[in-house]
């Protein structure tokens, strides 16, 4: 993945309130990573671990140790930078920029840009911005839905009903983020986003009917731009001999570009109301993500009972489920 400074200019001018300086020639230049570099180091001399591919950026601290340098000094310094490929340099806290740095950037086609911005500030939102450039991308098969604010992800085979439940949950007031094909990125460490591409966002497809806009159907509420994937959804087919889970102590997940997503294999048959159970799925969540988990504790009252009463010495999940093998539903 790359992204040339005139696309960071043209994109983030306004917000990082960026002003080019010199080297307006170079705007083609190439970034190749999210990271910044602040050549503290490098403008001592120290240029053997120097990130040069990286932006750099100087703030108040690099800008007065350039100006403590005597003259020669500080130009034999600049001068060892410019030996290395770099993309662009910006200066913060509208710092003035030294007059041979300014020269050195219009002789190497190399741009110069300041900013009002504090250092942190300005480091802070750039990285922002390149983070989400850079991330880990993987394309998924599958609908996501943003359902009471929790982002679920249906899937399974194709044929199996994953965009009829989605459109199901639409009317019921829930939004779409994407159908069919989701766009997910890993933003910071843990954390997936999903979105539709651009030729299919707001669209859905279904056999014997075609596609349809969501969004010119149930306008703006029914759809949404990206979503964080919270739980996934495997919809199966209902098999008398498969093992499901019955009491939600067995926690699945599915690990996607190394973030591990909560993972709940649903089985369905005809008659089955899978979009209402959509919905405790992401509202038990939720009741999760508050800190109350309904299996556990309901595992550990029936556990203090025995116990109590001198039935059993110890109490496993496995004798709960033993009470419950008896009802196929």
């Amino acid at each position: 993945m790359k992204i040339t400074i005139r696309q960071i200019f043209t994109e983030l001018k306004k917000d990082l309130s960026l002003t080019l300086l010199a080297g307006e020639e170079g705007l083609e230049n190439q970034i190749i990573e999210s990271d910044l570099h602040r050549p503290g180091l490098a403008l001592a001399g120290f240029v053997e671990l120097f990130t040069y591919h990286r932006i750099q950026v100087l703030g108040n601290t690099e800008i007065r140790y350039l100006a403590s340098m005597a003259l020669e000094q500080k130009q034999k310094c600049l001068e060892k930078i410019f030996e290395f490929n770099v993309p662009c340099f910006i200066l913060t806290h509208n710092n003035k920029a030294p007059e041979r740095l300014l020269e050195l950037c219009k002789e190497n086609e190399i741009p110069l840009f300041v900013t009002p911005l504090s250092t942190t500030n300005f480091m802070n939102l750039i990285s922002e911005h390149l983070n989400e450039v850079f991330a880990p991308v993987e394309i998924l098969h599958g609908s996501l839905v943003d359902v009471y604010g929790v982002g679920l992800l249906l899937k399974g085979r194709s044929g199996i009903g994953k965009s009829e439940v989605a459109l199901d949950l639409v009317e019921r007031g829930h939004r779409l983020v994407a159908d069919d094909i989701v766009t997910t990125k890993k933003i910071k460490r843990n954390i997936l986003i999903g979105s539709a591409t651009e030729r299919t966002k707001n669209m859905m497809e279904f056999r014997g009917v075609g596609l349809i806009n969501l969004r010119c159907i149930f306008g703006v509420r029914a759809v949404r731009y990206q979503k964080r994937i919270e739980v996934i959804v495997e919809l199966k087919e209902w098999d008398p001999k498969a093992n499901f889970d019955r009491l939600g102590l067995d926690e699945k997940v599915t690990t996607i570009l190394d973030v591990k997503i909560p993972t709940i294999e649903l089985p369905i048959f005809p008659g089955k109301n899978i979009t209402v159970i959509a919905e405790v799925i992401a509202m038990n969540h939720l009741v999760k993500y508050y800190g109350y988990d309904p299996a556990t504790q309901y595992t550990k009252e029936i556990k203090e009972k025995y116990l109590q009463k001198g039935l059993v010495e110890t109490f496993t999940k496995n004798e709960l489920a033993s009470y419950l093998r008896g009802d196929v539903e």
